[in-house]
């Protein structure tokens, strides 16, 4: 059994039009489904990714009124977004320089080229030249030239004090592979790099060891979970089936109507969710008009009308 990579990775936001804004026009990702949060309604689940709404390209927000996250470890600490090539990184930092963005200067990470920036939340990105590697699928409504849009998610940088429980469950349980290791270019640890599936940017996990940060609380610019790919119903199932085995407390199955999801935490504390690559997000509606309009799952829409009554204008 093994995970292919990179899904999903959900965030949080308190302002659901300012997030779509800089995701949709600074970014220029496309906004593929805007739905609500099935578990808590009167919040949007707001959907980013490429022009075709791939997995492994999906970064997604609830909206909810909270403070501002508090850093530490404990937690899921950096988005790597990748692009590809030494020309699109540097048109991308002139653009964010451009839009006012907090961001740094091109540097190497881990034998890669890459840029640091935050939203304006604070979430914490990295954009990480991928060397052209897999297939893209541009947003040709988009703001941003083809070849310089992003192309999706990888590497996930999480943050714990100590590596052995959560290595346990990357290598035993997970089947991930520890590649290599390299020191945090901000001088914050060592961080350990575990492969799925095939490997590459879109298919690693970065685990940094920080034993000296406080614990964080999640807010606003904080990362809620990380999602990693599976291909199918049958797959799922093994996997929930493997965390029985192993004890892990787990949601078991939970129908998400585009995917099904599997939840558990790693010891480290973070919420982990193994999600399905089907049916995807032209379940419900067509590729060419994703993310119109509110979009909602069967068992919700009986509820349409007092849903719409309870969320904002995003525009």
């Amino acid at each position: 059994m093994q995970l292919t990579g990179i899904h999903h990775l959900t965030a949080i936001t308190a302002n659901a039009p300012a997030n779509k804004r800089f995701y949709t026009e600074t970014l220029g990702l496309r906004l593929v489904k805007k739905t609500v949060n099935q578990d808590d309604t009167s919040a949007y689940h707001l959907f980013y990714a490429d022009g075709e709404a791939t997995p492994g390209t999906d970064l997604t927000f609830f909206d909810w009124p909270v403070a501002p996250e508090r850093r530490g470890t404990h937690s899921i600490s950096r988005t790597g977004l990748r692009v590809s090539g030494e020309e699109t990184l540097n048109h991308w930092a002139a653009r964010l320089r451009d839009f006012g963005v907090n961001s740094g200067e091109i540097r190497t990470v881990d034998g890669r080229a890459a840029l640091d920036f935050e939203d304006p939340e604070g979430q914490r990105f990295r954009l990480v030249d991928d060397g052209g590697q897999g297939e893209a699928h541009p947003w040709v409504r988009g703001p941003i030239a083809a070849e310089h849009q992003i192309r999706g998610l990888g590497p996930i940088t999480i943050s714990v004090p100590k590596l052995d429980p959560t290595d346990a469950i990357l290598t035993q349980v997970l089947n991930m592979s520890e590649e290599r290791r390299y020191a945090s270019p901000d001088g914050e640890g060592d961080v350990h790099v575990y492969r799925m599936g095939e490997g590459g940017p879109a298919a690693e996990l970065h685990v940094a060891v920080q034993p000296g940060l406080p614990t964080a609380r999640q807010g606003a610019g904080a990362v809620h979970h990380v999602a990693f790919r599976t291909p199918d119903i049958k797959a799922s199932r093994d996997w929930a089936a493997r965390l029985s085995e192993f004890r892990i407390p787990n949601s078991g199955e939970v129908e998400r109507y585009y995917f099904r999801s599997l939840y558990f935490r790693e010891p480290g504390g973070n919420l982990f969710e193994i999600a399905t690559d089907g049916p995807g997000f032209t379940a419900d509606e067509p590729l060419e008009s994703l993310g119109e309009r509110l979009a909602l799952p069967p068992f919700l829409e009986g509820r349409r009308a007092s849903i719409e009554a309870r969320l904002k204008p995003l525009d």
